[in-house]
């Protein structure tokens, strides 16, 4: 075979992956990930006793994989003389076992995972898991490397705290994984003066994240950053910082299959840990929304109207003022905004940036530094769709929607109303933003 590998591949990477059944490598661009788990499979595949051995390298997209991937695959198999499939992406080596397939290795997009489910898989690469829906992982491939104790490896290159990072998380934790980082320097394979123009010519955030894998940056078209996001979990407020300031409540209201009603209770700077319910009809949601209503004494609460009606309508008929907000409705700012859910995000995104405070929650984390953003062009800030954003991450954002939906419109309290804004916000309240959360 043409495969030679680099030294730490050889001497490092191959035999951790022949002893661990899962392993996770990070690395930065240009390491050669595909080139070196691509051999792994062949040589996997090829040395297979069993009956009718299968292997897939997963890439995010089809045509990616077919592109990149499958050349490779061809390649470095040409020596041993597969039998190559073009239309199905696949090499299949000679049988061990008489009437029966040899060891195939198939390359597949996890655009279209049905090509995954229905067998039996030996190993699985899965390439760039950032990118990929999260529920690949969970409902297709690890159930279909139980039947013969099949391995994975994942690999790619950090994109934000994602299921990629929850995943490189959970290897470190686990003595039965392994796990591996390599940046641009720690390898030395980019050579100096090439590495010197790369940064010069890329973002420090691209450089943080392609060059030296770290997870806690951020694309460069992500509307809130990772930083901010963990600048905002650190912060701690005390009751004295909070008392006063206006208190609003966001309702974001499951639309269909696993997505789930979140409430969201902000006051001041700090936001308070959501309440998350799932398989609610408006109406139990209503009487839970009237619940938080009733003890926190909002100043506003804004509700998705997508499929809140009969939250609103519920409500309204028990007395509660509520403000329903159309996520893609025209925004206050229109010349600025795409729609409203852009609008609403980009406040929040200040508001993170200028000392707002959340809670340490994964999910929220993950949530909130998911979504990229375009200037359209009318040159507004458009925000990727919620529907996109779920097709991409396999999940859909609630908890971040329902916050951002605390910054729907200006609030002051009512007692303040029409008196000039420069006075000072006091609300006279029983509630402890901090014990009874």
């Amino acid at each position: 075979m043409p495969y030679k590998p680099r030294s730490f591949w050889a001497s490092e990477l191959h035999p951790a992956l022949e002893k661990h059944r899962f392993s996770v490598i990070v690395a930065h661009r240009r390491f050669g990930k595909t080139v070196g788990t691509i051999n792994h499979l062949i040589k996997r595949a090829v040395l297979n006793k069993e009956r009718a051995p299968r292997y897939a390298y997963v890439a995010p997209f089809r045509n990616q994989a077919k592109m990149i991937a499958w050349e490779y695959l061809k390649y470095y198999s040409a020596p041993l003389r597969p039998k190559v499939n073009e239309t199905s992406l696949f090499v299949e080596f000679m049988s061990r076992h008489e009437a029966s397939d040899g060891a195939k290795v198939f390359v597949v997009g996890a655009d279209h995972p049905d090509a995954l489910r229905g067998t039996y898989w030996d190993g699985v690469v899965i390439d760039e898991y950032a990118q990929i829906k999260s529920n690949l992982w969970d409902e297709v491939v690890r159930p279909s490397l139980a039947d013969r104790a099949g391995w994975a490896v994942f690999i790619g290159t950090p994109k934000g705290q994602n299921q990629f990072y929850e995943v490189y998380q959970h290897a470190e934790r686990s003595k039965d994984w392994f796990t591996c980082l390599f940046t641009a320097e720690d390898t030395g394979i980019i050579p100096a003066a090439e590495l010197a123009d790369m940064k010069s010519q890329m973002t420090e955030m691209a450089v943080r994240q392609e060059l030296y894998c770290d997870f806690t940056a951020s694309a460069y078209n992500v509307l809130v950053p990772i930083d901010v996001v963990t600048a905002a979990v650190r912060r701690d407020y005390t009751r004295d910082d909070v008392a006063g300031s206006v208190k609003v409540i966001g309702v974001d209201v499951a639309r269909f299959g696993d997505d789930r009603s979140v409430v969201f209770k902000r006051q001041g700077q700090v936001a308070l840990e959501p309440k998350v319910y799932s398989g609610l009809n408006n109406m139990d949601l209503a009487d839970r929304v009237l619940l938080e209503i009733d003890r926190f004494k909002p100043n506003a609460v804004f509700v998705d109207a997508g499929r809140g009606e009969g939250v609103i309508d519920r409500l309204r008929q028990l007395g509660r003022n509520v403000t329903e907000i159309n996520f893609g409705g025209k925004a206050l700012k229109d010349s600025v905004y795409y729609n409203r859910r852009s609008e609403m995000w980009d406040k929040m995104r200040d508001w993170l940036e200028k000392g707002g405070a959340i809670p340490d929650l994964p999910e929220l984390k993950a949530e909130l530094t998911a979504p990229e953003f375009e200037i359209d062009h009318l040159g507004r800030i458009r925000l990727e769709s919620k529907k996109k954003l779920k097709e991409k991450t396999g999940r859909s954002p609630d908890l971040a929607d329902a916050l951002a939906l605390t910054f729907a419109m200006p609030v002051v309290p009512k007692h303040l109303a029409g008196h000039g804004s420069n006075r000072r916000l006091m609300c006279s309240t029983d509630y402890d933003v901090f014990k009874n959360a």
